[in-house]
Formats: C-alpha cells, sequence, structure tokens
C-alpha cells in the first residue's frame, strides 16, 4: 500500500492537488508523469526520506508499489 508520505511527495512534485494512487499506478497513467518528471520524482523521494537510490534499483520499479518498497527497504522497514 502506497503510503500518504510518499503519495505526497509524487503529487508535490507533479504539482498535483489529488490522484488516486495504488500499488499497481504506473506512470503513464498519472498526469504529467513523463520521463523528466520520473528523474524530478525520484530525485524528490530521495531527498524527502534521505535516502539513496542505485540506477539499477532505479531501472527495476515497474509501479509505485515498487517505489514504496523500495523506500521501505532504505528505511529498513
Amino acid at each position: 500500500m502506497i503510503s500518504s508520505e510518499l503519495k505526497q511527495v509524487i503529487l508535490k512534485e507533479l504539482d498535483l492537488d489529488d490522484f488516486d494512487m495504488t500499488d499497481e499506478t504506473i506512470a503513464p497513467q498519472v498526469p504529467g508523469w513523463d520521463s523528466l518528471n520520473h528523474v524530478n520524482i525520484i530525485l524528490a523521494v530521495e531527498h524527502h526520506f534521505k535516502v539513496k537510490f542505485k540506477s539499477y534499483e532505479v531501472l527495476r520499479l515497474k509501479n509505485v508499489g515498487d517505489l514504496q518498497k523500495l523506500v521501505d527497504s532504505k528505511l529498513g522497514k
């Protein structure tokens, strides 16, 4: 399940008020989430959660649920 904290970071970066995201949500389904904003979202998530992702970890992400699992693993959850 996507944490409200992660959802808010993504929404803020995309300048959206709200968007219903699930674990299966993929970038093209979210308004404004293109390749450039993908990089910005990853950087914003790293900054917000004070974590650092390796390139191969980011390349493996298929959906928002994968991003949440990656954040959780970095935070030791």
